[in-house]
């Protein structure tokens, strides 16, 4: 029952917002009472807590799973970055902005663990690309992976790219061709502009 709660809680977040949804619409959309709710998450908070939690564990399942296939390391970034759009419903309640404004604390817990998990992933795939030729050998790994990951949180400042001026989809895209133009070797720029062509 917990796992079922928080499918549909993460669900209903990621469509229309934390703020938004409430304890009754998660019941109503189960068919179950708000006690039986009550009783494996004691308040909101806890519950959107464990759902984000439980939203970045399957976003980190589906990233070990690309970097696991046979991809080049730009189709790979690209891969992920599209797979995980669709899980996030390409972020149309806009969750992490969410997040930052009405539960600061558990945004704060999700940058750290996200940064964990990209610093993994993105590192690897930056030694992989130099390794292969696609990224220049003299780029500095982690200089680049916090970049990267900076630069990802900005895309979602709602100040600086208000969403009815700029599409998150839109934003990701021109983001990851800035990344790789700024470290690619020549066969990185074909497999990049080969990409983009698509």
């Amino acid at each position: 029952m917990k796992d079922k709660i928080l499918e549909k809680a993460a669900d209903l977040f990621l469509s229309f917002g934390f703020k938004s949804i409430t304890m009754d619409d998660i019941a109503q959309e189960l068919g179950i009472s708000k006690k039986t709710i009550y009783a494996h998450f004691s308040t909101k908070l806890k519950l959107v807590q464990a759902t984000t939690f439980f939203v970045l564990d399957k976003v980190n399942q589906t990233i070990c799973t690309v970097c696991s296939g046979n991809y080049d390391p730009i189709t790979e970034i690209f891969t992920i970055k599209s797979m995980v759009n669709d899980q996030l419903k390409n972020e149309k309640s806009s969750p992490a902005h969410q997040l930052q404004k009405y539960y600061p604390k558990v945004f704060k817990q999700l940058k750290e663990k996200q940064f964990e998990s990209v610093n993994v992933c993105l590192a690897e795939n930056l030694k992989r690309g130099i390794e292969e030729g696609y990224y220049r050998s003299d780029i500095d790994i982690d200089l680049i992976t916090k970049f990267y990951f900076g630069g990802n949180m900005w895309l979602t400042n709602h100040e600086l790219f208000p969403p009815e001026t700029y599409s998150l989809s839109d934003l990701k895209h021109a983001f990851l061709e800035y990344h790789f133009r700024a470290i690619a070797t020549e066969k990185g720029l074909n497999k990049l502009f080969n990409i983009l062509e698509k």
